[in-house]
């Protein structure tokens, strides 16, 4: 039996960052991941020179507890064009920041100065985070006294949102909630728009698992890979964890797995989320469909499965060999349900981008049906994570379902963790 002060079940950005924090601190951590490699949910294969994330995923800088994990600088990051390139039943329209991609300003501005009605209505309906957006802390807590929280459909009827820049808003969120239903809290779908507003997400020139390897390389070879929680017990002086692959005697323990899994490593004390699935299809071509470098959007009723596409190596050259482009196609995946055939979202994708869709060499299918806990109103942004003396959980189920999340229930639990030490040995 190896004595420790702190076990952490799970090598996804939660469990990494509270690591980091207590080997900091000098307690004798390690971290128990029972697959392959560390990231959890925010992994990248690799193909043929191709890199393809599971599930598209992007880094948005401007998070704080990002910067406070990692140099951002660090990963190389290829940050997409603030803005999308929407399909409609009159042809494709451009909506872009106008002070990020000045390229596109009179695009912009001939599809939203015909709209001072719909302008109107979405400032209404972001009232509450305009008059919050400048606060660097609280905002959560401003957005949810300033208006009773609702899903993100009911608050935007209530405003009286419709039209084409409300369908924009909502198709771009879908790929980021991965719902298009509207179910999504109305408070967390703000502090979604707040962060791209603040920042420009983008992909790390290694690949987005570079995040959390990068907050790996400290810990060495206290992350243990291939090694599995199988249960713990508490004893007189802390907990009993027992592996697939050794047994620890540890002071604290601290469940950072996904929440499916931290529900019955915990015996149900605590209640998992519904999951969101997501399914990504990568295509490589010779020559890219377009060289916008924004995501492509879909508004026309009834169109097709796909939510969102772009090409990826027009953004991140690092994603594609020399000579070859990538092409991502993000669908949802229903909760017990299949995904849409691949052809579907090969066409509808293509149409997206103004091409036919022949030549596209599918290179992998990623389907993830646990790719993120539903975030439903009213919002709890910070939920209780010490289970009993000896045991905490955290994660983007704890906190809001985001890197940000992930990140800051890390270090909640951490401190936490740090907090209850310090008053046993006080």
């Amino acid at each position: 039996m190896e004595t420790v002060d702190v076990v952490v079940a799970g090598a996804g950005l939660a469990g990494l960052r509270c690591a980091s924090i207590l080997h900091d601190a000098g307690l004798d951590v390690v971290v128990l991941e029972s697959s392959d490699g560390v990231g959890g949910r925010v992994r990248t294969d690799r193909v043929d020179g191709f890199l393809l994330d599971r599930g598209f995923q992007v880094v948005n800088p401007w998070y704080p507890a990002l910067r406070a994990a990692v140099d951002v600088d660090a990963l190389g990051l290829q940050r997409f064009a603030a803005g999308a390139r929407v399909l409609t039943d009159d042809g494709l329209r451009t909506l872009a920041d106008p002070l990020r991609v000045p390229t596109d300003i009179l695009a912009t501005l001939r599809n939203t100065a015909p709209r001072p009605t719909e302008l109107w209505a979405l400032a209404r309906w972001a009232t509450p985070l305009l008059t919050g957006m400048r606060r660097d802390h609280g905002l959560i807590d401003h957005l949810l006294r300033a208006r009773p929280d609702t899903s993100l459909q009911e608050s935007l009827d209530r405003a009286g949102a419709h039209g084409l820049l409300r369908a924009t808003l909502q198709r771009y969120l879908a790929g980021v909630v991965l719902e298009d239903a509207g179910e999504t809290s109305a408070a967390f779908a703000m502090l979604l728009v707040r962060s791209f507003v603040r920042g420009t997400p983008g992909l790390p020139r290694d690949g987005a698992d570079a995040l959390p390897r990068a907050i790996a390389v400290p810990l060495g070879e206290r992350v243990r890979l291939g090694e599995a929680v199988e249960r713990s017990e508490r004893t007189d002086d802390g907990v009993r964890v027992t592996s697939s692959g050794a047994t620890y005697a540890a002071r604290r323990l601290v469940v950072a797995t996904d929440p499916w899994t931290a529900e019955s490593l915990l015996d149900s004390r605590v209640v998992a989320p519904r999951p969101k699935g997501v399914v990504t299809d990568w295509y490589a071509v010779g020559e890219p469909p377009t060289t916008s470098g924004m995501l492509h959007l879909d508004v026309r009723d009834g169109s097709g499965p796909a939510i969102n596409t772009c090409v990826v190596s027009v953004t991140a050259p690092s994603y594609a060999p020399a000579g070859r482009h990538l092409i991502q196609v993000t669908s949802l995946l229903p909760a017990g349900g299949s995904p849409a055939p691949e052809p579907e979202t090969r066409r509808h994708a293509a149409a997206m981008l103004g091409t036919s869709g022949r030549g596209w060499d599918l290179i992998l299918r990623h389907e993830v049906p646990r790719a993120l806990p539903a975030q439903p109103a009213p919002l709890q942004a910070r939920r209780e994570q010490r289970v009993d003396e000896a045991t905490w959980v955290c994660g983007d189920h704890r906190d809001t379902a985001s890197q940000q999340g992930a990140l800051v229930g890390g270090a909640r639990a951490a401190h936490d963790v740090l907090r209850s030490l310090q008053r046993k040995d006080g």
